[in-house]
């Protein structure tokens, strides 16, 4: 573990959840690429019929970004944006950057509709607080990801990043995408978030429970008096299968459901106009 981030508290943000709010969905990790279109079908599935009034994606929406101006010569990415547009004409829409979309820009969501979400940030909703992150700030043990991020964060580097043309910057990404994997294969413990910093975190932001993505292991850990919970990764093209949704509705109510729902087709109560 490094001292110099096990110490640092990050700045976190906070968003109120309006009264009227009754139904809060959490997603993560569906790391959306054009070579999977059955993840993509479910995510716009979801997107439409959830009756959900506000859904915040929690990091990784995206399996790479190279920058904002991509969007323009990229079908997949063009249809991605389509769907956040129209939900967010029905719905508030929070958006996390994750460790794969972390060069998210805000022209993109703004034109989108969508809302940037500070990593972390408490969701002030039914009368608890609730820490929301992607979690790979979290990981510690998994030291040479963290002096990568540490590296890519700055504005510096993607200051220069973003400054080469795009398709060096597909490259570089598809080279540096090729390398995480190659890790992966090699390590031999995934690194979760430690337990020591999460409690941290969530006595700073004087929350009950911390949701969060990045590890794809989804569980439920106390965490001191409070929980963690991690959500799944949605991955519908390969097998096992898995997309789940984390829901809370009131009165505190959190549940995990998978989609698409198992309920009779027809029957899943219809979104709300707004």
């Amino acid at each position: 573990m490094s001292a110099a981030l096990s110490s640092c508290l990050p700045h976190i943000g906070r968003v109120t959840a309006p009264a009227a709010w009754q139904t809060v969905d959490l997603i993560s990790d569906l790391h959306l690429q054009a070579s999977e279109p059955a993840t993509f079908e479910a995510w716009r599935d979801f997107m439409a019929r959830t009756p959900a009034d506000a859904v915040f994606i929690l990091g990784d929406l995206f399996e790479v970004w190279v920058g904002d101006d991509a969007v323009a010569s990229d079908p997949f990415l063009q249809d991605c944006a389509q769907v956040l547009r129209q939900a967010a004409q029905r719905m508030h829409v929070g958006l996390m950057q994750g460790n794969r979309d972390f060069l998210l820009g805000p022209a993109f969501l703004a034109a989108c509709g969508v809302h940037p979400l500070n990593d972390p940030s408490v969701l002030q909703w039914g009368g608890q607080n609730i820490l929301l992150s992607h979690g790979d700030a979290l990981c510690l043990d998994d030291s040479a990801y963290q002096g990568f991020r540490q590296e890519v964060r700055s504005a510096e580097w993607q200051e220069d990043f973003l400054a080469q043309p795009l398709q060096q910057r597909i490259a570089l990404a598809r080279a540096m995408r090729q390398q995480s994997e190659s890790n992966k294969r090699t390590a031999a413990v995934h690194a979760d978030a430690d337990s020591d910093l999460a409690l941290r975190w969530l006595d700073a932001a004087d929350a009950s429970h911390l949701v969060h993505g990045h590890t794809h292991q989804a569980a439920d850990h106390p965490l001191g008096s409070g929980q963690r919970h991690v959500l799944s990764d949605w991955s519908l093209d390969h097998s096992p299968q898995r997309a789940q949704v984390f829901r809370l509705e009131h009165p505190g109510v959190m549940t995990r459901i998978d989609w698409p729902p198992s309920a009779v087709p027809g029957q899943l109560p219809a979104p709300k106009a707004g």
